[in-house]
């Protein structure tokens, strides 16, 4: 089996071209990384109408009759700040249309999103047979998520393919649809009728693309070794934690990498001041700037709470809401919140901040550099998540020196280490989590930070241990490689 030197690196978005959340941040840094390492690594992606007005030039490099009413070319151009080539599907009744990669401007899921992603994932098939004239055939074919999971699936039937390897960003999404989805894909792409069974990717009479990764990839893994384990248990694994506790052997958890070259408060040209953990005075700066912008009082001694992501109860929205009443009776700190999710949560932040507006600072939406701000200008930031597959905000505030408080779930357990006595004298403490899911947790943990907070000394300590961990995503690619190496082992097992 040759090594994973050339790496087909299978993804739905990709920052800084398209990005809707986690899987965005990962697929734009990750293959970067590899790269780094020496590993010729591609990149496939969707010809989204966003992503091909940002790509220049595209060269068309093969042409598919899949047995669509129009055929797929294949064009190709170049990753932003990279040297990867990026090959983009383009199937303009599919791809070419304005907005999110899943959903219309109401919010819906696009009607045709199974075929949108059968069709990208049999053309992943063809490109990792070298079936479209790229004289290019990679040794791993790296699947992201359920948009990718029928590539693996179809990949499997072949004696002469490449490995496959699937990684589960969140197992909360796992694109099922009805029966009646697969009969009319099976018709029109030709699909093999023993793939709508139980082994395979029906899921309680449904069709699963996420069951197409998890029953056939070569190897499993998940963003975070917690999470990894934390899925296969009824709590967190959406129903499919039987087949992820068959497959355990295969399944690993890999933690996230941050982007230093992005997240980092010595070079950020986002924010109002840089600095460094030498130069902690000038974090100031940027709590200035941001009590500025928000609208709240410019006071340097009130800790300020930050908070930024989707307002949705995987987030633990409803958790802060409900702690937020008597925290404010009982301490002073004012909170920024910077997000957007479900409308009836994203009134009640509006509707909280109304009561409190020298407190409470609400902007919904989202905007790169108010997060970066958020970031720098706040002292806590703010994580109380339900369940997280990794989580990368918690790893840039370390980085900013702004302590993370976070529930201990998933890859939040795997990067927050608590503040207590102990940790406090062997120096390990880097932030302050908590582990039941209640608003008296909730409000308990912040109100250990606000007592924190108040002894300078002990803070500052805690803020440069922060500073000093390490999430480089050349952590994080080298032990991909390791995955790759693993299922390679099992892809020769199956011959």
């Amino acid at each position: 089996m040759s090594a994973a030197n050339k790496i087909l690196f299978a993804t739905s978005e990709a920052a800084p071209l398209i990005k809707t959340g986690g899987l965005g941040d990962v697929s734009g840094s990750l293959p970067v990384a590899l790269k780094a390492l020496r590993k010729d690594v591609r990149m496939v992606l969707p010809a989204y109408r966003e992503v091909v007005a940002k790509v220049k030039p595209l060269n068309v490099v093969g042409v598919l009759d899949l047995g669509l009413p129009h055929s797929v070319r294949i064009l190709e151009g170049q990753f932003p700040n990279s040297k990867i080539p990026l090959l983009l599907i383009d199937a303009p009744s599919h791809f070419d249309r304005a907005g999110n990669p899943y959903v219309d401007a109401a919010g819906k899921d696009w009607a045709d999103n199974a075929e949108r992603f059968a069709v990208y994932s049999k053309v992943i098939e063809r490109i990792a047979l070298d079936d479209v004239g790229l004289n290019w055939r990679p040794n791993v074919v790296h699947c992201n998520d359920w948009q990718t999971g029928l590539a693996a699936a179809l990949l499997a039937r072949h004696h002469e393919r490449p490995t496959t390897a699937f990684t589960v960003h969140n197992l909360a999404y796992q694109g099922n649809f009805p029966a009646s989805t697969f009969r009319a894909l099976q018709a029109l792409l030709k699909l093999p009728s023993e793939l709508f069974r139980y082994d395979a990717m029906e899921f309680h009479g449904q069709f699963s693309f996420i069951k197409g990764g998890l029953a056939f990839a070569d190897r499993i893994n998940t963003v975070s070794p917690t999470y990894a384990k934390e899925i296969r248990t009824p709590e967190f694994g959406c129903g499919l934690d039987g087949l992820l506790n068959f497959r355990a052997g295969d399944l690993e958890g890999i933690l996230n990498g941050a982007d230093y070259a992005i997240w980092n408060p010595a070079q950020d040209t986002m924010i109002a001041q840089t600095y460094d953990a030498e130069h902690l005075e000038q974090k100031y700066v940027n709590k200035h700037a941001l009590q500025q912008q928000m609208g709240l009082p410019i006071e340097r001694d009130t800790p300020l709470i930050g908070m930024v992501g989707r307002l949705v109860e995987q987030k633990g929205v409803s958790l802060v809401l409900q702690a937020l009443p008597d925290l404010a009776s009982r301490f002073e700190f004012q909170l920024v919140v910077l997000g957007s999710g479900d409308l009836a949560l994203e009134q009640a932040f509006r509707r909280m901040a109304a009561l409190h507006p020298t407190r409470i600072a609400v902007r919904t939406g989202f905007s790169e550099p108010m997060a970066h701000l958020i970031e720098a200008g706040s002292d806590m930031f703010l994580m109380p998540s339900l369940f997280e597959p990794c989580g990368l905000n918690q790893m840039y505030s370390l980085r900013y020196g702004t302590v993370p408080i976070v529930r201990h779930t998933g890859g939040l357990a795997d990067t927050v280490r608590d503040t207590t006595a102990g940790s406090l004298r062997d120096g390990t403490a880097n932030g302050i989590s908590f582990v039941e899911c209640t608003e008296k947790a909730l409000a308990d943990a912040i109100g250990r930070a606000l007592g924190l907070y108040e002894q300078k000394a002990v803070w500052r300590a805690l803020m440069a241990r922060a500073m000093a961990d390490n999430y480089s995503w050349e952590r994080s690619a080298r032990s991909y490689l390791q995955l790759y190496a693993k299922a390679a082992k099992n892809r020769a097992k199956k011959g």
